[in-house]
């Protein structure tokens, strides 16, 4: 007690003496405002209009269940009704959340009141927007109206504005209804606003043919009433919940859609103009920008040695709002200034002077090493001895600089760094993880958005497992349960006599010299290498139809690698593709006797076995490598199947030498020989029912199916062996082993359908079946499941649904093949049926048939003989009855007596079935199809009148040429049992249903509880990778909390002292606000720090309802604060924002690069705002079974405007990237050689469906990544789509006419429609004169400018190119960079001096190593992404520093032949003696590397880009860029060193020394030359820029003052005084103390 009272003595003497010292004006005080700590506020928004929040809560609850979107308008329109008064923005979020909360339980209703409050269902409401706009654009009489109705813009270019962006597309603006309207409903024929106008058309529409019009087309998101009739015409209302017209319109829809007039969908809109027309509460959100949360922001102290920074004075900007109020319940080195206020408010001025004091007084961005030592583990103790743990982690992270000096004072407890220690022998020092559930999240693309995501579904799957009584602690396990893993082995067991072997590496003579020691595997071997090895451990068995191309073609391939000594096993199994065709059109059934069809493979398959017997296998394979060679001789078309003649000569051609009889008797004898042919129908069967037919050609690779290629054979060898060294290395596989038996009856099945044994680009299809077996009065409950004999009191884990056709042959066949499959018996199985369409007449059979079917399966399934009975009651139905349409009276009773007398035969009651059809009701019937119909079609999403097959949610649609058999049903069956359900089976089993009524606890009940579990589990996104984490100690340095009814837990490993760190941090501050999930985070700091871990504050954005005023209807928004920022310290801001999103400046007043606090002035908060210019869709793309398709352009646009934007495919992962918005896009291969050699393949089913475009729907802030697979045309399979250095030897002669014309015609076509600008669209290549005389090709330029300084440079280097050139130029700028003043100033510059400029940008890919630091990433957008950054139009461009001065024409430059290389740079001068010391190319690795090339500078340099894309020579620079950026100590200076050490293989063709010259490296000899001068850092004398800009350049002032009077003028600013021009003399060596360890920066030319 007195040690505390004694501390807090101290403690007030030390304010006392503070105080004091304040008061009498001493040096603790700071005098002068602009001295007093300021603040940082940053904001981000949505390029779109806001968008109202009650709109957007009922997209959330549509998410939850597409009713509860229903119910919601309906609660909602009573409330409006009540006339509630709600008089602020706080007020109406707080009743919307509260409606829509009374929907869900406690855990999702927290979900829905966050997911609010973020915004997140803005953007589908830009998506509605697009849709009204071209609902309206659809009728002429509004096209008017919708002059400012949207699709996305994306491109940017100068246009006839000045370089603003196109005004043609605005993203996300509102439509203005027709007529001033705020509704319309739009049917496809017919537009109306008026409730009495629909009315009449309901009226008039049973005299309208319904098919005269086209409906509107309905989307997966779309909102259909659920009391709709699935046929019923479509009416779609484009309104807004709060207008008047839109309760009018609604309750007359309403009621049409129950009476089955209409299917009545809306689409929320709130139009333009209309806010005003709808309640306050309908009009939140829309006054004001859309300010978003989810992102970081990063405030880093700036390394400002070359001290780059303008010295323009800074404009006093507008003051955009007012500043944040400070949170004084931080704690400020051990001081909680609340509580003093609270205490002393009479010296509250004093209190805060003396907390500025401390605040700007604490900021290290530099500690001794021994303070540095144990840093990592002092914050770790800090943390974890909090009050509030996840508080002070955050405070630590995200003000470090500010805390690290208190910090390194603590004492640290040995405990602590033990348990570090110990921790840090199972996990790296530094590395972060998460899990969430169990499943591991990637720390580096998590954000907010994904987070809630994924912490949505765990809470919806909770929910739904608490509403069947699952207790708490097993819902855990459940949630906890991680899905199959993708790369699981199923391998298809062949082992049978139809397969034919060609060789056996283990008994045939000529491998007798191999070595049969089995550890030859695992030695080392390169890549691809084969291993020679005596022993059977590569079987490739081909599956061929010997009559086709691809067949024969692999017999050949075969033959040539067994007779090259290929270390594998071949054989092949022979089929005949008619007899496969005949058994799927007869039931899966073959009849030899009315087979009769003339068939060439059948007989070849007959003469390979007959000559297999009596000639051996290598004459078989023999003979048909001779009917394939007699094929191509005929000359015939290469796909053409081999024609009987050519068979029968083959056939000769082997036998003749070996056969004591004439071969012709032989072929007339076989052809008729009933033995050999039973054997090749016994090889066309086996097929069949193998389920390979489907595959065409193919391989299996020890039971695994592969493509029948070359290259299929090598990866299936590679991929195996991994497998066979990991069995062989354990002592799994000896030399006693047979290595096919082995894998094939470990993992073998008995059947193969691409359809369930999917590959890992086509992903299953699953869907949650919870609401439907929730929802008492779903279809589901009014099924009544079949089971196998003798198992009804089973519990049954599978549950098949089949969704069947009853007007087709199809459904019925796939029905049969259910009762087949029970019949086969299965003992954890049940199937139940869903009958359709709902389209079927009102007089037709199949009512009937659904009626008998529906009682038998509903009364008499417990009966031993049922499934007999329903097969021989389907046959019946297709034999008798199916095709009869319309049914007659007559037709109706002898249906009937025919099912009343089956059901006597088999001792059930015929009087039931008879009774039950005759007074069937046909209104009932119909009303259960439509019901069937909108759960198929309308939940589940599946194909209208198609028949599927749902297991356990897995959902399988069969077309027209599927074949399902009984078979296939088992494959499903034991593959989604192991995979997915069989862990669901032994949690449900074990669980204790205490708050369950016993007699409810039947067999249905536990077999709906895991058909509801497995089919919810299997929808959710997760990663199947985990992680051990309770190994770790958790006790001195961990932060644990258990909650034990959280059915959320979050598992971590975080180094607090990283960025990955600050960011985790934050999203799990934010976790804790709004679920209470338990946690358990093991601090992972790096130990022994020899430098600053972090030197950069950080704040994450996050909304909260303090966005929303109390006062008035205005949403404020998230924003970033920094409060009391060091003002002596610059500091250079970045933002962490979500991968998809593409954002840049458009306030900021200051130079956002360079922010040094204490030039503010008298402003306390410096503030900026950026934009959410646009969303990334990213996507893969691969030809069908093969490589990336490398060079392959694709296009990218709307409905209306197909080719918005364009980029090409690179070799890198297929990788390719565009800009989005919300909406609905279209994708296409562009025109030209892309689209002329390839076609899209769109169906996600891998069958190969091909088509013109493919439509991707952005309803979120994810953006989306899309997998794309082309096709060759026929005819181009061997057509070659980019050419190689090879091909055309880096020759430039004739180089202009051979350029393919495909690329010229591309590049006109693209000019044209891609340019927003009268004279972009004209050629290139032709003369053209603009508004300043300017005439000849145009010379494009390419630059990248951050910071006010360089955008300072970069007009100087603009004005400078313009002085000395005639010819029409155009500059490219990376906009990410660049300031809103240098935006606003650019189009005006560009009309004034009549130029040219477009901004463009590249999102930085996820796969490619991230560079850190700003600068490094400048660097890389210089040269890794040349050949997708520019439009496909550009030809050629010149990258020019923005630091640069230039003399010359540079349409010197851009017309110089660079002989056929994709770019060209200057050498490095090597004249100026004084820095031989700092030439680092001349020694070392560099000089070794270069084998006597030049090492070149990156300031200016020109690029080919036709050349440049042509070669490839991006995706090479960026494999060398992935190899060597991982190493911190390759590629100092990015931009340049690449370039340089790849142009071995990207060759470089050296400018003359003329068109670059820099003091730092070349004598003043060379100057008068020179044709540009750039201004190089120099590692000598470190002089800063604008100081050596005035003194080397001497035009240099007289073109800054130019350009800043023109900026000063534009932005209605006043001048500074200009500043003379600093001699040579003032500035001589300024700086002499350096040494050759600065090498390193000599290399920045930024």
């Amino acid at each position: 007690m007195g040690g505390s009272r004694g501390r807090g003595i101290r403690i007030v003497v030390v304010i006392l003496l503070v105080l004091l010292g304040i008061c009498c004006g001493g040096v603790i005080l700071v005098s002068g405002e602009s001295h007093r700590p300021k603040n940082v506020q940053v904001a981000v928004r949505g390029k779109w209009e806001g968008t109202p929040l009650l709109l957007e809560a009922g997209e959330l609850l549509s998410r939850e269940r597409k009713n509860l979107f229903w119910e919601f308008i309906e609660a909602w329109l009573k409330i409006d009704g009540d006339n509630i008064d709600l008089s602020s923005a706080r007020g109406c979020i707080s009743k919307i959340v509260e409606t829509g909360s009374s929907f869900l339980g406690d855990d999702l209703a927290s979900m829905f009141e966050f997911s609010l409050i973020l915004r997140s269902a803005s953007p589908r409401l830009v998506l509605y927007r697009q849709l009204a706009g071209e609902s309206l654009s659809s009728f002429p009489l509004t096209v008017d109206n919708t002059s400012n109705a949207v699709e996305g813009e994306i491109i940017e270019n100068n246009g006839d504005n000045g370089g603003r962006k196109n005004d043609r597309k605005l993203v996300g603006m509102n439509p203005i209804g027709p007529g001033g309207t705020c509704c319309w409903v739009d049917t496809g024929g017919s537009l109306f606003t008026e409730v009495a106008d629909i009315l009449s058309w309901f009226q008039s529409r049973k005299s309208v043919e319904e098919t005269s019009f086209q409906q509107p087309e309905l989307f997966d998101f779309d909102h259909v009433y659920c009391g709709s009739k699935f046929s019923s015409p479509v009416a779609i209302l484009y309104g807004a919940l709060g207008t008047d017209c839109f309760r009018e319109f609604h309750t007359i829809l309403v009621k049409a859609a129950d009476q089955g007039m209409v299917k009545y969908v809306i689409r929320p809109v709130l139009s333009s103009s209309c806010e005003l027309k709808t309640t306050p509460c309908g009009a939140v959100g829309t006054m004001d920008p859309l300010n978003l949360g989810g992102y970081g922001v990063e405030l880093a102290l700036k390394n400002m040695e070359y001290k780059a920074m303008d010295d323009s004075t800074v404009k006093k900007g507008v003051t955009l709002e007012d500043p944040h109020i400070e949170d004084l319940s931080q704690d400020v080195r051990g001081f909680i200034f609340s509580k003093i206020l609270e205490r002393k408010p009479d010296v509250k001025p004093e209190i805060m002077a003396f907390r500025d004091y401390l605040l700007s007084s604490t900021v290290s961005d530099k500690l001794d090493v021994w303070e540095l030592k144990d840093l990592g583990h002092q914050s770790a103790q800090k943390i974890v001895r909090a009050s509030d743990p996840l508080q002070s982690l955050l405070e630590i992270n995200t003000n470090f600089p500010s805390i690290v000096s208190s910090l390194s004072r603590m004492k640290l407890n040995d405990s602590v760094k033990d348990e570090i220690l110990a921790n840090q022998r199972m996990v790296p020092p530094g590395k972060s993880l998460m899990a969430l559930n169990g499943a591991l999240v990637n720390i580096e693309d998590i954000d907010l958005y994904m987070l809630v995501d994924l912490l949505h579904q765990e809470v919806s799957l909770a929910d739904q497992f608490k509403k069947v009584k699952i207790p708490e602690t097993c819902i855990r396990k459940l949630l906890f349960t991680s899905p199959a893993s993708e790369s699981s082995v199923i391998r298809l067991d062949f082992r049978s006599s139809d397969v034919h072997y060609l060789n056996n590496l283990e008994e045939d003579p000529m491998y007798k010299r191999w070595r049969s020691n089995l550890h030859e595997i695992l030695m080392p071997a390169f890549p691809g290498q084969l291993r020679y090895i005596r022993k059977n451990l590569f079987n490739a068995v081909y599956v061929v139809d010997p009559a086709s191309s691809c067949g024969l073609e692999v017999i050949d391939t075969i033959l040539h690698l067994y007779e090259n000594q290929f270390p594998v096993r071949f054989g092949v199994i022979l089929y005949s593709t008619s007899i496969v065709k005949y058994m799927q059109e007869n039931g899966a059934k073959f009849n030899p006797g009315s087979y009769a069809e003339e068939d060439t493979s059948d007989l070849i398959i007959r003469l390979f076995i007959y000559i297999k017997e009596e000639h051996g296998v290598h004459a078989a394979f023999k003979f048909v490598s001779n009917v394939n060679k007699l094929r191509v001789e005929s000359g015939d078309d290469s796909d053409d199947p081999p024609e009987k003649h050519q068979v029968e000569g083959a056939f000769i051609e082997t036998v003749l030498p070996k056969s004591k009889s004439p071969p012709q008797e032989l072929l007339l004898k076989l052809e008729n020989e009933k033995s050999f042919m039973e054997l090749a129908q016994q090889s066309s069967i086996f097929i069949f029912k193998l389920g390979l037919s489907k595959r065409g050609c193919c391989l299996l690779m020890n039971g695994l199916v592969y493509d029948s290629s070359e290259e299929a054979l090598t990866n299936a060898i590679n991929e195996e062996t991994s497998r066979i060294q990991e069995q062989v290395y354990y002592g799994q596989i000896d030399s006693d082993v047979d290595v096919l038996d082995k894998f094939l009856s470990e993992s073998g099945i008995s059947r193969y359908n691409p359809q369930i044994i999917t590959s890992g680009k086509v992903k299953p299809t699953f869907l949650s079946l919870s609401d439907l077996i929730l929802d008492k009065e779903s279809v589901l409950k009014e099924v009544c499941y079949l089971h196998s004999p003798g198992t009804v009191d089973d519990l049954k884990p599978v549950t098949h649904l089949l969704a069947v056709d009853v007007t087709s042959k199809k459904g019925i066949a796939l029905l049969q093949e259910g009762i087949q499959y029970l019949k086969e018996l299965s003992q954890r199985a049940r199937l139940g049926v869903l009958y359709g369409p709902s389209s079927i007449e009102a007089a037709s059979p199949g009512l009937h048939f659904v009626k008998a079917f529906q009682i038998t399966a509903s009364k008499y399934s417990h009966k031993k003989k049922i499934l007999t009975f329903l097969d021989e009651l389907c046959s019946i139905y297709v034999k008798s009855f199916l095709q009869t349409s319309p049914f007659s009276v007559e037709g109706v009773e002898a249906f009937v007596d025919k099912v009343a007398e089956l059901a006597q035969s088999y001792g059930l009651p015929s009087n039931v079935y008879r009774s039950a059809l005759v007074e069937l009701s046909v209104v009932d019937m119909m009303n259960y199809l439509n019901k069937v119909s909108l759960v198929l079609h309308g939940h589940l999403g599946l194909v209208y009148n198609s028949n599927a097959v749902i297991t356990n949610g897995r959902a399988i649609q069969l077309d027209e040429n599927s074949t399902f058999i009984s078979h296939d049903l088992h494959l499903l069956e034991l593959l989604e049992f192991n995979q997915r359900i069989k862990h669901v089976v032994d949690i449900i089993e074990d669980v204790s249903w205490d708050d369950v009524d016993p007699d409810s606890l039947t067999s249905e009940f536990l077999s709906d509880v895991v058909l509801l579990v497995s089919s919810s589990l299997n929808t959710r996104e997760r990663s199947s990778e985990g992680a051990r984490f309770e190994i770790l100690h958790a006790k001195y340095s961990a932060v644990v909390h258990n909650y034990e009814n959280s059915t959320i837990h979050l598992d971590a490993v975080i180094d607090p002292l990283s960025s990955s760190g600050q960011k985790v941090a934050s999203l799990i501050h934010v976790l804790t606000k709004y679920i209470q999930p338990s946690m358990r985070i093991v601090l992972n700091p790096l130990s022994s720090l020899v430098d600053l871990p972090l030197k950069s504050y950080y704040r994450y954005v996050t909304p909260s309802m303090d966005d929303f005023s109390s006062d008035d209807y205005t949403v404020h928004g998230p924003k970033a604060f920094f409060a009391n920022m060091p003002l002596s310290k610059t500091l250079t801001m970045n933002l962490d924002v979500p991968e998809p999103w593409l954002v840049e400046p458009v306030v900021a007043v200051h130079d956002l690069d360079n922010i040094l606090l204490e030039n503010l002035g008298e402003t306390r908060t410096l503030q900026a705002i950026f934009q959410l210019e646009a969303l990334v869709l990213t996507g893969h793309c691969f030809e069908k079974d093969h490589d990336p398709a490398q060079g392959l352009q694709i296009i990218l646009g709307t409905k209306n405007t197909p080719h918005l934007v364009d980029t090409l495919v690179m070799a890198n992962l297929g990788y390719w990237q565009m800009k989005v918005s919300p909406g609905i896009w279209h994708l296409q291969l562009a025109p030209g050689r892309s689209s002329e050699l390839y076609s899209l393949n769109v169906d996600d089913d891998g069958s190969g469906v091909s088509s013109f475009s493919k439509r991707i729907i952005i309803n979120d802030l994810r953006g989306k990544n899309v997998h794309l697979e082309v096709v060759k045309k026929k005819g181009k399979e061997h057509e070659k789509l980019l050419i190689s250095n090879d091909d055309d030897h880096l020759a430039h002669e004739g180089d202009t006419q051979s350029e393919t014309s495909w690329n010229k015609n591309l590049l006109k076509w693209a000019s044209g429609i891609i340019s927003g600008s009268q004279q972009s669209k004209k050629s290139e290549n032709s003369p053209v004169e603009n508004v300043a005389g300017r005439q000849g090709k145009t010379i494009n330029i390419f630059s990248i400018a951050s910071g006010h300084l360089y955008e300072r440079f970069t007009k100087i280097m603009i004005l400078s190119v313009l002085r000395n050139t005639q010819r029409p130029v155009k500059f490219w700028f990376i906009k990410n960079y660049l300031s809103p003043q240098f935006k606003d100033v650019i189009p005006k510059m560009a009309k004034e001096y009549g130029f040219d400029y477009e901004l463009i940008t590249y999102k930085w890919p996820t796969w490619l190593h991230k560079q850190k630091e700003k600068q490094r990433i400048i660097w890389a957008y210089k040269i890794l992404f040349l050949d997708v950054i520019f439009p496909l139009s550009l030809e050629k461009v010149i990258f020019v520093d923005a630091d640069q001065v230039v003399r010359a024409d540079m349409g010197e430059l851009y017309d110089m032949d660079i002989k056929g290389r994709p770019y060209a740079y200057t050498p490095f001068c090597d004249n100026n003696k004084d820095m031989n010391g700092y030439r680092f190319w001349r020694q070392g690795f560099w000089k070794e590397h270069l084998r006597g090339k030049p090492y070149h500078i990156s300031a200016l340099y020109v690029v080919d880009l036709v050349k440049f894309r042509q070669t490839a020579a991006g995706d090479t620079l960026r494999v060398f860029y992935e190899t060597l950026s991982k190493d911190p100590n390759s590629l100092s200076n990015l931009d340049q060193d690449l370039p340089n050490y790849a142009q071995h293989t990207v060759p470089i063709f050296s400018l003359p020394q003329e068109w670059l010259w820099c003091e730092s490296w070349c004598g003043n000899s060379t100057k008068p030359k020179a044709k540009t001068i750039d201004l190089c850092n120099n590692p000598m004398t470190k002089e800063p820029k604008l100081q050596g800009a005035k003194r080397i350049v001497s035009e240099w002032t007289e073109l800054d003052l130019e350009a800043r009077r023109f900026t000063a003028r534009i932005l209605g600013e006043e001048l500074d005084q200009p500043e003379l021009a600093v001699s040579s003399k003032q500035v001589e060596n300024p700086i002499q103390d350096t040494s050759p360890k600065d090498e390193v920066e000599a290399k920045d030319e930024l």
